[in-house]
């Protein structure tokens, strides 16, 4: 893997994370065009690549969103009673309580089909077919999406207001975008939406909901990368990974910027579209033989 691939992927991964567009299923299109999956040990390198570098992504949402990230984390020293509680303690809590629900089921999924996944479904063609399924969805919920962004009651309901229940829910809708392809994004605020939370609520659930969820993942497949033998050397070394870092924290903290006003005019419309579009493409290439399955 040279810079210029790592720039690329870590474009494509910055830009892509919180749209409901599915990052990873960008990623592993990007990457066989890039020509980085044509052998099997190569392949598993760029893999793990792809998820490390979702680091960069954690880094966005935790600078934008630090002072949730701040305040959740002097509320849990507050209650050791090291520190002095602050004015917005218990709704710090309850966020995080939240968050921790909602991760607690891709935790457990994670773990248990993680070789599963990656063995069957980190192909073109499942991504295709997560692309075209999920895009068909957000064209069909576009009215919905929009009717609840115009809909002014419960705008003082945010993630720190959910039950236990509900941020379950959230998690367990979010698990279904271990198939690549799908969007945890898009899950995560559809699965806001459907609990009573508004677009800009339910996207940023799902913004620091990605904290313990693109963590989790990303130091698992660091640990993966670093045992695999000559995996940090079939990239290049530690510079492509690092940059590949930067690149994605930048764009996705300029991507995140963006949605943020796009889903307070709610709808994902033409992101929907974007998918369809892209599966259209992707399948001619495979059945033109242009794209390897």
């Amino acid at each position: 893997m040279t810079l210029f691939d790592a720039v690329i992927l870590g474009l494509v991964e910055g830009i892509t994370e919180y749209l409901p567009v599915s990052s990873t299923g960008h990623l592993l299109l990007t990457a066989q065009w890039l020509g980085l999956r044509s052998e099997e040990e190569q392949r598993r390198a760029v893999d793990a690549f792809s998820i490390v570098i979702q680091g960069g992504a954690i880094l966005a949402v935790a600078g934008l969103y630090w002072s949730k990230v701040r305040g959740m984390a002097h509320a849990c020293v507050a209650v050791s009673g090291l520190v002095r509680k602050a004015a917005d303690h218990r709704q710090a809590l309850r966020l995080l309580r939240n968050l921790v629900a909602a991760f607690i089921p891709a935790a457990i999924f994670g773990l248990l089909l993680d070789d599963w996944l990656e063995a069957r479904l980190f192909k073109p063609l499942p991504v295709v077919l997560a692309l075209a399924i999920g895009g068909i969805a957000l064209v069909l919920l576009d009215k919905w999406v929009r009717e609840r962004a115009a809909d002014e009651r419960g705008t003082e309901v945010d993630g720190s207001s959910l039950t236990v229940v509900q941020s379950v829910l959230i998690g367990l809708l979010q698990c279904v975008a271990m198939w690549p392809g799908t969007s945890r994004s898009m899950m995560s605020i559809l699965g806001g939406l459907a609990v009573g939370l508004r677009p800009r609520a339910a996207a940023e659930f799902s913004f620091l909901l990605g904290l313990p969820t693109l963590g989790a993942a990303c130091a698992y497949s660091l640990l993966k990368l670093l045992r695999q033998d000559g995996g940090i050397e079939l990239l290049g070394g530690i510079m492509p990974v690092a940059v590949g870092v930067i690149v994605a924290a930048v764009s996705a903290a300029f991507a995140i910027s963006w949605l943020v006003a796009f889903i307070g005019r709610g709808g994902f419309l033409w992101c929907g579209l974007w998918r369809i579009l892209l599966a259209a493409l992707v399948g001619w290439m495979l059945w033109s033989g242009q794209l390897a399955f």
